[in-house]
């Protein structure tokens, strides 16, 4: 009698993939003592690379602005590469959208934070994201957008 294997979940490394810092307004804005506002857009993928093996990728881009100038400028994609088997296939996407991602966020947050510090501004730290928040809006947009649209 085949027993049923286990699943398994390791971490198999966690990495920045892509990093990109600019004070383009270096060094005049250091004087500035406005607050900047800050945008910040974020995405989460990802994908099998091998057998059992898959990377998850979040992005981030942050601009902070005071008025029509920049004052710095981060780009930061933090990858994690994970071991997954034996788990249910409709399991997957949540293992993968939900899961991952919330084992790679705190280290991007952590990348971010101390490349802004080092960029000479004080810390930065990125708000919690609830990735099963995302997950769920990513799975509703492909069937909204299915859905005939009446006015």
């Amino acid at each position: 009698m085949a027993e049923e294997q286990q699943p398994v979940f390791n971490i198999e490394k966690l990495y920045v993939k892509d990093l990109s810092v600019e004070v383009p307004n270096a060094p005049d804005i250091f004087l500035e003592r406005e607050a900047p506002q800050m945008d910040v857009n974020m995405s989460s993928e990802s994908r099998a690379i091998g057998d059992a093996l898959f990377q998850c990728t979040i992005t981030v881009t942050i601009t902070a602005r005071i008025k029509d100038k920049t004052v710095f400028l981060v780009e930061c994609t933090q990858a994690g590469i994970f071991r997954i088997q034996n788990v249910p296939q409709d399991q997957m996407p949540m293992v993968l959208g939900i899961g991952c991602p919330n084992i790679v966020f705190p280290y991007l947050r952590e990348t971010v934070s101390d490349v802004v510090i080092r960029s000479g501004f004080p810390p930065l730290l990125l708000n919690p994201v609830n990735f099963e928040a995302m997950f769920h809006q990513q799975q509703a947009a492909p069937q909204q957008a299915a859905s005939p649209q009446t006015h």
